[in-house]
Parts: C-alpha cells; structure tokens; sequence
C-alpha cells in the first residue's frame, strides 16, 4: 500500500479563510491525504503529541494548553478533524468512523508511528476509538470532560446530553453561540473568544457538518457505549480522565459511580478534577490542563 505523503502551504496566520486566529509559536501546515486536505497547527520539538479538539472548536482550543506542553519538550501536533476548523474534504459524509481514519492517514502522511493522544469532548471519540483499535499507536492518553467508554450508564447523567437535540437539529446558519453559555463554561468567555471559536461556521461545508457529526458519529458512539460495547473490550492505553468539578452533571461522585472498578476494564486508568472549571475546561484551566498532561505523560509512558 502506498503510503500517503503531506503537502505543505506556508506556516503562517496570512492567506487562511476565514483568517485564523492569532497564537504565537505556531505554525500552520496543509496535509494532503485521500479526498482530505487536513489543517495541522504544530508547535514545539521532541517526542509527537496529538491534541484533538471538541465541538465547536477547532485547533485554536489548544492555544494555550499546547505551548506549555511543547515547553516540556514536545511536538504537538493540533489537526482540524474533519467537519470542523480549515480542513476541507471531497466528500461530505461521515460516518462512526470516518475521522478515526482520516487520523490514521495523517499520522501515517506525517510519519508518526506512536504518539501521545489528547482529546477533547467529540475528539474523544476517536481518540478513544482509536486507543481501542490501535494501541499501538498510542503511548499514552488524557481525556477530557468525556467519561471512560466503559462507563455504566445513569439516568443522572441526562442533563449532560441536553444540548444534544439542538445539534441533531441544526439549521444551516443557526448561532452556536448559546454552546458556550455559563452551563458549560466556569469562567464567561469574550466575546473575541468565541467569535475565534466559532470563525470557520461561516464556511458551508463546516456549518453542514454539524448534523451528520452529531447523528451519524456521537449518537451512534454513545449509544454503542451505554449498551456496554467497550465493557467488552480491554483498554491497554494508559489513560487519565480529567473533568473539571463545575461540568455538571458529572460529579466526582457520580465518576466513581458509573465507573465503579477501572481495572476490571483498563490496565491503567485514572481519574482527576480541575476546580473552577467546566465542560470547556482547556478555556477554563489551560495551565491545570497542561501540568496534569505532561505529568501523565511521564508518569504513564
């Protein structure tokens, strides 16, 4: 099989549409792989770390988190899944799947063979369908704001689904602003912030995903998982779980409750909590976020 090689554009903020926001030590690369043209934000040197961004995010959820860890002595790798941010695909369809293999072709387009993982909200979907299918090409993982795929599921959790109907539901044009309202978030964001969040809806394609991302990749992965899909499997990954305490209704508590005996389904997994912050927790606590990211990855490796 021919191995699918990157093409470049030049690494910086200029020639972008819509324009990306700024953060500084970045640079900006286009990665060429079948039928997708993947924006990869890097930064840093030493060992690849990939951070895989939440909804309705992008790259720039990392701004702040991945300095600090590339400060430790990593690469880190920042992609736009596709569906989200400056990445463009010939084919609009998606799939359960079909962004753990667009991960796949990018970590084989940029030569990375195994790499650290982190994740976010709907990038943890397939972060963790990728630790699940292919551990090799993990090192380690960190996993925010999302519980383990081997949670047991509880009526308690309901309300952290209520926003869901309003994106099965989306109509083309509809503000996502309400995304990033106090429920979600411990700390109120600018509004230069959310505008940087929610820039590249003003592309079709982008705003079109919405749906199909929402039906076809979150539901059909969270009811795989409420029906004990993983609790079937064995998660060989070291992983650590980081929620902060305001994201309700995921307590502390209620952690330890729908996930009651980890090494029963991991070898490795543990749980933590970031205080002041929220679902957005890389907005949140970008530094807490950081420190318990490289701690992780040298305690775990």
């Amino acid at each position: 099989m021919t191995t699918p090689q990157p093409t470049t554009r030049p690494g910086h903020v200029e020639g972008w549409s819509p324009p990306l926001p700024e953060a500084p030590g970045f640079a900006h690369d286009l990665v060429e792989t079948p039928g997708l043209r993947t924006h990869v934000a890097s930064i840093g040197t030493g060992d690849p770390v990939v951070m895989l961004h939440g909804f309705p995010e992008h790259w720039w959820q990392w701004h702040a988190v991945a300095p600090a860890v590339a400060a430790a002595g990593y690469r880190v790798l920042c992609p736009d899944l596709r569906g989200a941010g400056w990445t463009t695909a010939d084919d609009p369809r998606i799939d359960r799947e079909t962004r753990l293999r667009d991960l796949l072709a990018l970590l084989d387009a940029l030569g990375v063979e195994r790499a650290h993982l982190v994740s976010h909200d709907m990038g943890v979907i397939t972060a963790m369908q990728l630790t699940y299918d292919h551990p090799e090409r993990v090192r380690t993982a960190v996993q925010l704001s999302v519980p383990p795929g081997f949670f047991r599921f509880s009526p308690r959790l309901l309300p952290a689904f209520e926003h869901l109907p309003h994106l099965i539901w989306h109509r083309r044009g509809a503000s996502l602003r309400g995304t990033f309202s106090p429920r979600y978030a411990a700390r109120p964001m600018s509004r230069e912030t959310v505008d940087a969040h929610l820039a590249p809806f003003a592309r079709t394609e982008i705003d079109a995903a919405v749906r199909p991302l929402t039906r076809r990749m979150v539901v059909a992965e969270a009811l795989r998982m409420m029906r004990g899909a993983y609790r079937t499997r064995r998660l060989t990954v070291p992983t650590l779980v980081v929620y902060g305490r305001r994201d309700l209704p995921t307590t502390e508590e209620l952690m330890h409750r729908i996930c009651p005996d980890p090494d029963r389904y991991a070898d490795r997994l543990e749980l933590a909590w970031v205080d002041d912050a929220a679902h957005f927790i890389t907005d949140d606590a970008p530094a807490d976020v950081a420190a318990l990211t490289v701690d992780w990855f040298r305690r775990a490796a």
